[in-house]
């Protein structure tokens, strides 16, 4: 009876602990789940549609410049401007080689053409002295190689002046030499004057801020110069509107002077050309009468 009882509780305990054990295993299967092994790579999908275009960013920052390109090719030819001022004439060039020796000429009987030539000798001799008797005595003028000067004295502010220069044929006075300026300023002298009006008047400033001059043939004034002291503009000043004309004194310097004072001045007139070669010169005698005419006329 002992012996059957102790088995049954030995059977009894193995069942439980039997039960025990599989209780624990289901708790551990139901509560613990264990990741698996990675699976292989997947097939690469088709390429999706293109999304919608985003809003335009801020702009950015400027690039590096670019080289310099290639020089462009020359322009059209523009249309031809108008022709400048007559040059002053230029120094006498080298006397050239002599020429061929001449064919002999043919005898002829020449005294009745040398006694005509005679008889127009005489008479072109008395015509000059007879025009260098008008421009010297009557007019009062004064001449170098190149031009005849004429001191008017009639009163006239600088604009009628000039215009009164033109209508005889010449401009007001324009000394660009120290021989031609002191040439003007004795005529003054000797004329009882003290100044006169002379082509050069004040335009304003040049690229370097000093005054700028220009003579009556609208060229600048360049190289000689017979300012007072103190007679040039300031270049720091701008001149004022009625006091940009000149005035050359009789001691030969250069002032300025309100343009609408009245006073005396000296017109300026190219000389004709001169014909002739070899040493000889003949004077176009008519031209220098036609002149005189217009200068009695003004």
């Amino acid at each position: 009876m002992s012996g059957g009882f102790g088995e049954r509780f030995l059977m009894l305990c193995v069942f439980s602990a039997v039960f025990n054990s599989l209780h624990a295993s289901t708790e551990v299967c139901t509560n613990s789940i264990l990741p698996g092994a990675k699976g292989d790579q997947g097939e690469v999908g088709e390429k999706g549609e293109q999304g919608r275009l985003g809003k335009n960013g801020p702009p950015g920052p400027p690039g590096v410049p670019g080289e310099t390109g290639l020089k462009g090719d020359m322009g059209h030819t523009g249309k031809m401007g108008p022709a400048g001022d007559k040059g002053d004439q230029g120094d006498s060039g080298l006397d050239g080689p002599s020429g061929l020796k001449g064919k002999p000429g043919t005898t002829c009987d020449c005294g009745r053409y040398r006694k005509v030539v005679g008889q127009l000798d005489v008479s072109v001799s008395k015509l000059r002295n007879a025009v260098k008797f008008l421009k010297n005595v009557i007019l009062g003028l004064k001449e170098t190689e190149e031009r005849y000067y004429l001191l008017v004295k009639e009163p006239r502010r600088f604009r009628d002046a000039s215009m009164n220069c033109k209508l005889r044929g010449g401009t007001l006075a324009m000394p660009r030499t120290s021989n031609s300026n002191s040439l003007l300023a004795d005529y003054i002298s000797h004329a009882g004057l003290t100044r006169v009006y002379i082509g050069l008047q004040a335009h304003g400033k040049n690229t370097e801020g000093a005054g700028r001059y220009v003579y009556a043939d609208s060229r600048p004034l360049q190289g000689f110069a017979a300012w007072s002291k103190g007679g040039e503009l300031i270049p720091s000043v701008p001149p004022p509107t009625n006091s940009s004309c000149v005035e050359l004194l009789s001691t030969g310097t250069w002032a300025h002077v309100e343009c609408e004072v009245t006073m005396f001045y000296i017109c300026e007139f190219p000389k004709s050309r001169r014909r002739g070669g070899g040493g000889v010169t003949l004077l176009d005698s008519g031209t220098d009468v036609s002149l005189l005419r217009k200068l009695l006329a003004g």
